[in-house]
């Protein structure tokens, strides 16, 4: 059971993000502190980052610091003030795409970042470390559905093999200075005040302005489309419980959250084109590079250890994202 004691502090990085505000939307709602810290950067339109920490901001156990996790004396004065209890770090440069064009990014924010995270959290002992990992690791990996056993060491992006070196370096840490951390395999999320470059709002812009939406691999994909909404249950339920320790004594888990359900591209094209009550132009194109052809979460240990698994359908969640971004962009 969660219980949300008012002495305990949720840090949260990247609270102005996608993921990060829905977390911290959840946690106020249920009578938790959180101290968000998210850096602002122009990845994109930041006026929804702006618009999402307004929406926070009405909650009185909500605070809020600008700031790059990069920046490590930053950091350590945010873990100075505030002392958390627990930390969720979902600060990361996000997209596989991107990575081919500004590696820097990635490793500013995903390394540098990440390094400083875990030094913080060494020096000013959390009770849990929770942290986002992508089920971009499993890379061109044929077996499915995707366990946290397979092999993950052959990455197809570098924004997947920064995730990858995140899961090696927390478990170092937790090996060596008794941190307690699990990190969660995300299975391409989606849904209201979700991120501009992700494909249902990407495709929803495009479709509002009659313009084609570029369809890779000429429609032939499968993605484990997870809503958001399950994605933050997930997160909710594993904040208060830490792992226990290994058989070398590291308190470290890795836990995947998706869907459990590879759904067709264009399927998800179809429940996006119902919801938004208009038909899409399509531009069909080849394989990018550092996609993949599917992601299929086993999230057996998840329902295992919390009697929680996905289940929302991508019509249901689909309808909510049109409901949202037709009343935020006041389509009628």
């Amino acid at each position: 059971m969660n219980s949300f004691d008012p002495d305990i502090i949720y840090l949260v990085t990247g609270a102005a993000g996608f993921i990060g505000y829905h977390l911290s939307k959840r946690l106020l709602s249920a009578g938790a502190r959180v101290v968000g810290m998210d850096n602002l950067n122009d990845y994109y339109d930041t006026r929804l980052k702006n618009h999402r920490l307004e929406l926070l901001s009405d909650y009185e156990g909500f605070s809020f610091v600008r700031g790059n996790i990069a920046d490590k004396e930053k950091l350590e004065e945010v873990f100075e003030e505030y002392h958390p209890d627990i930390v969720v770090n979902l600060a990361a440069q996000a997209g596989v795409r991107y990575s081919i064009e500004n590696p820097g990014a990635y490793i500013e924010s995903n390394l540098v970042g990440f390094a400083n995270i875990l030094e913080c959290c060494r020096h000013n002992p959390v009770k849990h470390l929770v942290y986002a990992s992508s089920s971009s690791v499993y890379g061109g990996n044929k077996k499915v559905p995707f366990e946290t056993t397979d092999q993950v060491d052959r990455p197809v992006s570098l924004y997947a093999a920064t995730k990858k070196s995140n899961e090696l370096m927390a478990y170092s840490y937790c090996k060596l200075y008794g941190i307690k951390a699990t990190g969660l395999r995300f299975f391409t999320v989606y849904g209201p005040l979700g991120r501009p470059d992700m494909a249902a709002y990407k495709f929803a812009l495009k479709m509002i302005k009659d313009e084609p939406i570029q369809i890779y691999n000429n429609g032939d994909m499968l993605r484990d489309f997870t809503y958001v909404d399950d994605i933050v249950t997930g997160v909710f339920n594993i904040l208060n419980n830490p792992p226990a320790p290994d058989d070398l004594g590291a308190a470290y888990k890795i836990y995947n959250i998706g869907n459990n359900k590879p759904e067709k591209l264009m399927d998800y094209v179809a429940a996006l084109e119902k919801g938004l009550g208009m038909e899409a132009k399509k531009e069909f194109l080849p394989m990018q590079p550092g996609d993949v052809y599917m992601t299929y979460a086993d999230v057996s240990e998840l329902e295992r250890d919390f009697d929680f698994k996905p289940d929302t359908s991508i019509e249901e969640g689909m309808a909510k994202f049109s409901e949202w971004f037709k009343e935020y962009y006041n389509i009628k």
